[in-house]
């Protein structure tokens, strides 16, 4: 039980990564706060978690492109727990498509969704555990970091900025004892991952599972990440035995990423 009597927000938690790294910090013996828009995955999957590891998990209804919703996240752990020990930032993707098809609206809706709502989500919890003496903050990004994906230009561009936001928060939070730390998955087994390929597969007349199978192929493991799998790597990030991480943007993605 790596996470005993700790307190971990998870965002983005009613399904694919965000799920499974919240049932893994309920393994590891977390209370938790998991917030989405979806209240009725949020409420199924807290009893889930709840019955099966006995820790307690809030729920919070939460846009994360809406300021007062994000404030209500922070807001309501404090009220149930009165303190935050762990952030996990995870987010829904953004619209997909290339440069030319984006609109300048669908531009500012991704800056918000993918970088507005950490930096809102980090100024509400940093307070907190400066005045606690430490904490965890863990941003789940993408190996469009890495590897950019043609199709996926608001993910490519804007999430980019959270690799800063890591390296720069790492330099100056440490002193306050918290560790900042980025993780940077491949393709996971998500319901995201499965609409990609399937609007690929529109688009180029051929079947789904020819596209995932073009996927897993590019994977030296040879198979799609599992959720719970990033969040074993949180769930570490998290613990006492990551206490000399700091500022890391780390690769999860079976091994697709070839540059360093």
């Amino acid at each position: 039980m790596l996470l005993k009597g700790k307190v971990s927000i998870v965002t983005a938690a009613s399904r694919g990564i965000g799920a499974g790294v919240a049932s893994v910090l309920a393994r590891e013996g977390s209370d938790l706060v998991i917030a989405s828009r979806d209240r009725a995955r949020l409420e199924d999957l807290a009893k889930r978690l709840s019955s099966q590891y006995g820790v307690t998990v809030v729920t919070v209804k939460a846009d994360l492109t809406v300021r007062e919703e994000v404030r209500r996240i922070s807001e309501e752990t404090l009220r149930n727990f009165g303190k935050i020990d762990v952030l996990v930032y995870n987010t829904g993707p953004p619209k997909p498509g290339a440069f030319l098809e984006l609109s300048e609206e669908d531009w500012e809706y991704g800056v918000r969704l993918l970088l507005m709502s950490a930096i809102w989500l980090t100024r509400d919890v940093v307070p907190h555990m400066i005045q606690r003496g430490g904490g965890r903050l863990i941003y789940i990004t993408s190996s469009t970091l890495k590897h950019p994906i043609p199709t996926l230009t608001l993910s490519n561009v804007i999430r980019i900025s959270l690799a800063g936001l890591v390296k720069t928060l790492a330099h100056q939070l440490g002193r306050y004892n918290i560790l900042v730390n980025g993780i940077m998955q491949g393709y996971i087994d998500t319901e995201r991952v499965r609409e990609v390929a399937s609007a690929r597969a529109q688009r180029e007349g051929r079947s789904v599972e020819d596209v995932l199978r073009e996927i897993v192929a590019e994977i030296p493991l040879g198979r799609l990440g599992k959720p719970e799998e990033i969040g074993e790597l949180v769930a570490f990030l998290a613990s006492d035995k990551a206490s000399y991480i700091s500022g890391s943007l780390i690769l999860i993605d079976g091994g697709r990423t070839l540059c360093i």
